[in-house]
């Protein structure tokens, strides 16, 4: 059974689930957007991804982002996912990451935009 992220009660008063590839998008969404040290039982858990918001852009930065989340990535989920690509793109107070990835054990190829507004 996979849990929905975040935690919701479904319309028949039981915890609400996702298939599996919803799954796996909600588990790539807790990577990205958690920060190192935020969960006590694993502190390195999560990309950083936060940290590195406010620096100034440039072609390093993006570099550096796309390396971390990329590491985390493999890191944390590479029994589910295989990561293909990571693109990171900064507009104005806009954060859009995309990820293109193979879930283990099926051949199709998925790409997902996560996206934040800061």
């Amino acid at each position: 059974m996979n849990i929905q992220f975040p935690y919701q009660v479904g319309i028949n008063g039981r915890t609400a689930t996702a298939d599996r590839s919803g799954h796996v998008r909600n588990l790539i969404r807790q990577v990205l957007f958690t920060i190192p040290g935020e969960r006590v039982n694993r502190p390195t858990f999560g990309s950083g991804l936060y940290q590195l918001v406010f620096e100034p852009n440039s072609a390093e930065l993006n570099t550096t982002v796309q390396f971390l989340v990329k590491g985390a990535l493999q890191e944390w989920l590479s029994e589910v996912i295989e990561v293909e690509d990571v693109k990171i793109e900064v507009e104005d107070a806009t954060l859009r990451v995309h990820v293109q990835y193979t879930e283990t054990g099926f051949p199709a190829s998925h790409e997902v935009t996560f996206e934040r507004s800061f």
